[in-house]
């Protein structure tokens, strides 16, 4: 908001210009670790479209961290990017329990829409203790008050938040998605199988 004259340039330096590279680093490390993520998941699903309905659920986990940021007037910090690296594979998890025991239902004979359910009400236990003992766990790094408790608060905050927020999309939008995939697949296979048949015509 000054007004500079020319040829004076502004210039951050000190404890700013170091939490911008620390910010550019994480960022860095949080693209990473979704790709290797990814690839891995791809490999053990032979698929590319199974790991991409799976991490549905990771840019619902951020907003999830910024929500809570918000209401608990936390600034986002080097520690609070830390706490949502932490959360890409505590989502990623949850919802590989869910989608792979959907497919294991649709091998042993299930339509979609059942496997989905079935899966749903089966899953849905382990899916919430692993979301609650987490944000149990984090709770005394919330509400410690002794010397240095504020510097690892956000991390906690940034997890139970972000985690809160990915549970919900995990057992309701990701099984949606697959349902949706699902069914354009069976739409092809359908379409392939009917020009076939036309074709031995």
């Amino acid at each position: 908001q000054m007004d500079l004259p020319g040829g004076i340039d502004v210039d951050f330096g000190g404890q700013i210009e170091d939490q911008q590279e620390a910010f550019a680093d994480l960022l860095l490390l949080m693209v990473l670790s979704i790709f290797l993520v990814y690839v891995v998941m791809a490999a053990q699903f032979e698929s590319f479209r199974m790991p991409a309905i799976i991490m549905l659920a990771v840019p619902f986990a951020f907003s999830g961290v910024m929500i809570a940021l918000f209401i608990t007037g936390t600034e986002l910090s080097v520690i609070s990017m830390i706490g949502g690296i932490i959360l890409i594979g505590i989502v990623v998890k949850n919802s590989i329990v869910l989608i792979d025991f959907t497919n294991l239902m649709y091998a042993r004979g299930l339509n979609i829409v059942q496997a989905v359910v079935t899966a749903g009400k089966s899953r849905l236990r382990p899916v919430l203790m692993t979301a609650l003992t987490t944000m149990l766990a984090m709770m005394p790094m919330v509400l410690a008050r002794g010397e240095g408790a504020e510097i690892w608060a956000p991390m906690a905050i940034a997890v139970i938040g972000g985690l809160f927020f990915s549970t919900l999309i995990t057992l309701v939008f990701v099984p949606v998605a697959y349902t949706m995939f699902g069914a354009a697949k069976l739409k092809r296979k359908r379409q392939e199988q009917q020009q076939e048949a036309s074709l031995r015509e």
